[in-house]
């Protein structure tokens, strides 16, 4: 029986005259995250993305690919049949045989979105109901609280039948809002801010900051481990490794310990900044959580925002821990975060960071330093990986 995965578009349907463009970009996106599995082809019709599963092909496979696509509210998988009442009642009992043996209750549900069909949707409902309720005495029919709900679409070409959606990814189609550079560190809520961002119709460019030998190359590679977790939805994404030792060495030569910390967040702000206009970015985005730890208080935010020209996208800034785990793990980032590799945040860290710091005072001690010096130094020497 052929089978066929009927995916329901989200808020792209609020779209105006550009919302071609939006449902062209979704159907891109999810041609190249199922031919990682498969040849599915896939078309638009009526405000449903199709993906039609080929003989012997994995279709679970294919439905996990899908899942991970965002733009799509919902997917339903089902058989296509013929648009007559027998070749539907067919499907139904072919394709819903398990749920239906398992079945003590259920109804049937039509969309028929082909109003030249004979049968009103109620009309289907009722027929083939009647000739289900009338073969399979293990099911009584019930209107309000169904074990079985069997969905029958009528649409152009055939009729599909299924037993309801499951949710999908939900957000924009990656790309359809620009570009984005991510500041991915090995910790829980980099990956998380990326997800969320690329839900909202960001591609992403990661930008990571490596201060060897005082993290490890493997400290290096657990970042490279998570970026590869996120291309899971993020689709591919390069990762612009920064070496960051001798800005954070001259910081600690030449600064006081206090402001450390957001002297090295100025410096990953504007490495990050000159290296999102090598990609066309739009933004950049960062994991902070409002008051999380000493560099995510406003006035730290404040300071450390400063130096940019770009958009700065805080999409955790009012989540707690809980809610933020929560996501890593749905996303399964979560327990590659915790491994024991820590990255460059926490080299140099102050016993006592100043928690209110004033724009003049880092300023001043900012003169202390080569600002541009060091910023092209580490520009010379990035590392570009691809992933995904």
């Amino acid at each position: 029986m052929q089978e066929v995965l009927l995916c329901k578009l989200g808020e792209i349907v609020l779209k105006g005259l550009n919302r071609k463009a939006f449902e062209d970009r979704l159907a891109g996106n999810l041609r190249r995250r199922v031919r990682r599995v498969a040849d599915c082809p896939v078309s638009l019709r009526q405000s449903v993305i199709f993906v039609e599963i080929p003989d012997g092909v994995d279709a679970d496979a294919v439905v996990e690919e899908v899942r991970r696509v965002f733009g799509i509210a919902s997917i339903c998988r089902a058989a296509v049949c013929e648009k007559t009442l027998e070749g539907i009642l067919a499907a139904a009992e072919g394709y819903l045989a398990e749920q239906i043996a398992a079945a003590r209750s259920f109804k049937v549900e039509t969309k028929r979105a082909d109003k030249k069909f004979p049968l009103t949707s109620i009309g289907v409902s009722q027929q083939i109901g009647g000739e289900l309720a009338g073969r399979h005495r293990n099911m009584k029919p019930d209107m309000h609280h169904p074990e079985l709900t069997v969905h029958v679409e009528i649409r152009e070409q055939y009729a599909f039948v299924h037993a309801g959606p499951e949710p999908g990814a939900g957000g924009m189609p990656i790309g359809a809002n620009g570009r984005a550079a991510l500041l991915l560190s090995g910790g829980i809520d980099s990956p998380v801010a990326g997800y969320m961002m690329s839900k909202r119709g960001l591609e992403l460019v990661g930008v990571h900051f490596f201060s060897y030998p005082y993290t490890s190359e493997r400290a290096k590679e657990k970042v490279l481990e998570l970026g590869e977790i996120l291309t899971r939805y993020v689709g591919r994404m390069p990762v612009l490794v920064v070496p960051f030792t001798r800005i954070q060495e001259a910081i600690r030569d030449n600064c006081r310990e206090e402001l450390f910390t957001v002297i090295m967040r100025r410096f990953m702000m504007r490495l990050a900044e000159r290296l999102a206009a090598e990609y066309e970015c739009g933004g950049l985005i960062t994991g902070e959580s409002l008051g999380q730890v000493a560099s995510q208080t406003m006035p730290a935010m404040a300071v450390t925002g400063a130096v940019c020209d770009l958009p700065v996208f805080r999409p955790l800034i009012g989540m707690d821990k809980e809610e933020i785990v929560r996501i890593a793990r749905k996303i399964g980032t979560f327990e590659t975060s915790i491994l024991p590799y820590e990255d460059c945040c926490t080299v140099f860290t102050p016993k006592h960071p100043n928690i209110r710091p004033k724009l003049p005072r880092v300023l001043e001690a900012e003169e202390h330093l080569d600002v541009d010096a060091l910023v092209e130094d580490a520009l010379a020497g990035v590392e570009r990986v691809v992933l995904g």
